[in-house]
């Protein structure tokens, strides 16, 4: 994928330089639009064009599945694009960035792949205010786990506070000991290094994480992807055991009825390695869903 990013980039960039005025404009156009066409082609489940210039107005195209949410034929993109100045200013993208934002994305596509598919899931622990915990055997990737509960919270806040401020997620959150951002790979794509808090009754024991998390943000939804990734700058630490998430995501939704409560869904995907059993495990990490959402409501009851 980013080889084909900079193939299109290098092919059109010194031709497009040479030329001016209109024709300029026009073929600057075009091969924009054939480089979507050709990142279109590779399937991406989420693709944005690029952020907001002087004159150009954000686009988010969002294909899942066989949908496209906001424009649905690649006429309306070049319609969109004739009618807006060409932005004075280009953001370079390099080739590690590209890696972490197709390696998020990909999480994602998987993780809301596993949620689409409704067949198999067997309820874990039904809660007394409403939050439901499922569970399913997926082959070749084991047990996971799917949370849904109504939060008292409009979709931006719980954005805001789960990706924007994710390195304050231990101020609320006892269950974390610290997140870093280590990367940044454009405002929707991060990795992060997680530690897990020292806290009673966690038989589970303290971990680390190293992940990407990707971000795509639309109208009334928003998705929240990651999945663990290695480094070769950032080897597993001597003191605690390096485990692995993903692909997982959280969906927000707002509610049409109340939009200051949304819906939340969670799928948690995790082998958190060591020596403990798999029942042992399964039987921790639902208890670690609805630790984590009873602080996300006390959090939120602050504001």
């Amino acid at each position: 994928m980013p080889a084909v990013v900079k193939l299109c980039c290098g092919i059109s960039y010194p031709h497009l330089r040479s030329m001016s005025g209109k024709t300029k404009k026009d073929q600057r156009g075009k091969a924009f639009l054939f480089s979507i066409q050709m990142l279109y082609a590779e399937r991406d489940l989420f693709f944005f064009l690029p952020c907001k210039h002087e004159g150009l107005q954000r686009t988010a195209v969002a294909v899942i599945g066989q949908e496209i949410t906001h424009m649905k034929h690649w006429a309306q993109i070049k319609h969109h694009m004739g009618k807006h100045a060409e932005p004075k200013t280009e953001v370079a993208v390099s080739e590690d960035q590209l890696f972490y934002i197709q390696h998020g994305k990909e999480a994602l596509r998987k993780a809301v792949s596993m949620l689409e598919d409704r067949d198999g899931w067997k309820v874990e622990i039904k809660e007394n205010n409403g939050d439901v915990i499922c569970s399913k055997v997926i082959p070749g990737t084991g047990k996971v786990f799917r949370l849904e509960a109504v939060l008292e919270a409009s979709m931006d806040d719980l954005y805001d506070l789960l990706f924007v401020r994710v390195e304050e997620m231990h101020q609320w959150n006892p269950s974390v000991q610290h997140i870093k951002v280590l990367k940044r790979a454009g405002p929707e794509t991060i990795v992060t290094h997680e530690v897990s808090a020292e806290t009673a009754g966690n038989f589970i024991g303290q971990r680390d994480f190293l992940s990407v998390r990707h971000s795509c943000k639309q109208k009334s939804s928003v998705y929240l992807g990651g999945a663990a990734i290695r480094l070769e700058s950032f080897p597993p630490q001597a003191d605690f055991v390096r485990a692995e998430d993903g692909p997982t995501c959280i969906i927000i939704k707002a509610l049409d009825e109340d939009t200051t409560k949304s819906s939340f869904t969670w799928l948690l995907n995790m082998d958190i390695k060591g020596w403990l059993p798999k029942s042992i495990i399964y039987q921790g990490l639902p208890r670690t869903q609805l630790d984590f959402t009873r602080h996300l409501r006390k959090r939120l009851s602050l504001r």
